[in-house]
């Protein structure tokens, strides 16, 4: 260990002549750790809710989405469908045909988006771990089937436990003029899913054939979407989709697909602890007044370490050195707290998230964190010991006693 670490360690932990040195420094530490344990804290719940918010948006999200630049709709060639296919990554393939519709139950009107689907696409999206009422049934050769977001079952007030039951109608307008502008079929409401209101409040679901015969379609769909083995380089799975297709078509893995929200959540999160990293600044100013109180306290000290021979540079490395070593022991007692408030509220949930989908505010750790706030005090100490030390420096070798 070198000499200046050595001397600061002794003048953080010694006995001081005035207690309120001691005091001052303990403020000091207590403030660098709560500082620490918030930040740390802060970027857990951003964590944790991206992390939910994401969960649940991939049960109806898929890895991988292909769809064309030009046009809503297009047709798949079955060569390209089977290279696929045979892609070591890839698990499933799901098409589906999206259109905006006009729906109507009893007397209960309102307009969403038919997404007809194939039946693999449980398989692409674990849709049917969703269900919140009712089961998943969409593809059949005895009737038509649809499957209702929450918010749909809400504004069209379906019963899906009636056994007697109503159909659905619903309107898709013709893409080509004529004197009756809408087509319409009829679907029997057989479940609702429950995935998050973006979803649950726009998207009625069913047979890709259904809608296929609704917009006058044969073999035309608006995505194929498609579920990769997360254990075999998705990034090259993406990349040999990208070449299968072509360069007509748009492939998008779930950032690129959800890039809009991503983006928002880093903006919030970053701006967050930029602000909670102000009160850092805050407790930057009380160490400020411990270490100078110390180099006061230490002036005698500091004399005699210069008559016999210290440099400037070596007393100021001194201070320097305590600064940064006060603000580690507020960092790792910081960490200690945050740690021990994680803890609770995975197991307990002692911070409840009423009227949200889960009972407690979800909370996830990164080690990357970590870094970024340990980064983080150990600037804000160090630039609050360089008064100090400087002053340090300057005090002479001799000092005249009154």
């Amino acid at each position: 260990m070198n000499l200046p670490i050595k001397f600061a360690r002794r003048y953080l932990f010694a006995k001081r002549s005035t207690n309120a040195i001691n005091i001052i420094s303990g403020i000091t530490v207590f403030g660098l750790a709560v500082g620490t344990a918030a930040l740390v804290l802060v970027l857990s719940v951003f964590n944790g809710l991206e992390g939910l918010i994401k969960s649940m948006s991939s049960n109806f999200t898929p890895d991988v989405k292909v769809a064309p630049l030009k046009g809503k709709v297009f047709s798949i060639e079955a060569d390209k469908l089977l290279k696929i296919s045979e892609l070591p990554g890839v698990i499933a393939i799901s098409k589906t045909l999206e259109e905006i519709a006009f729906f109507e139950y009893r007397k209960n009107q309102t307009f969403g988006t038919l997404k007809g689907v194939d039946n693999y696409f449980h398989q692409v999206t674990a849709i049917d771990s969703s269900l919140f009422q009712g089961e998943y049934l969409i593809n059949s050769d005895e009737a038509n089937f649809a499957l209702l977001g929450r918010g749909m079952r809400n504004k069209l007030a379906v019963d899906i436990d009636n056994p007697v039951g109503f159909p659905l109608k619903v309107y898709m307008a013709k893409r080509r003029n004529s004197t009756k502008p809408f087509r319409s079929k009829l679907a029997t409401p057989r479940g609702v899913f429950s995935i998050q209101p973006e979803y649950d409040q726009k998207y009625v679901l069913s047979s890709l054939e259904f809608a296929q015969s609704l917009m006058n379609y044969e073999t035309e769909i608006s995505f194929l979407e498609i579920k990769i083995n997360p254990e075999i380089s998705p990034t090259e799975t993406v990349a040999a989709i990208k070449e299968i297709m072509g360069s007509e078509f748009s492939v998008k893995d779930r950032y690129q697909q959800d890039e809009g929200f991503n983006k928002v959540m880093n903006v919030e999160k970053w701006i967050t602890f930029a602000i909670t990293s102000l009160t850092l600044m805050l407790v930057a100013f009380n160490m400020i007044g411990a270490l100078w109180m110390v180099v006061m306290d230490k002036k005698k000290d500091i004399s005699i370490l210069k008559a016999m021979g210290a440099t400037d540079k070596l007393v100021r490395n001194i201070f320097l050195n305590e600064g940064i070593l006060l603000s580690f022991v507020g960092m790792g007692a910081g960490f200690a707290l945050a740690l021990f408030l994680y803890f609770l509220q995975k197991q307990f949930g002692i911070v409840p998230s009423p009227g949200f989908i889960v009972d407690a505010y979800p909370i996830e750790m990164k080690f990357s964190d970590f870094v970024v706030v340990a980064i983080t005090v150990f600037i804000v100490g160090l630039i609050a010991s360089i008064g100090p030390s400087l002053k340090a420096a300057s005090i002479p070798a001799i000092v005249r006693e009154e």
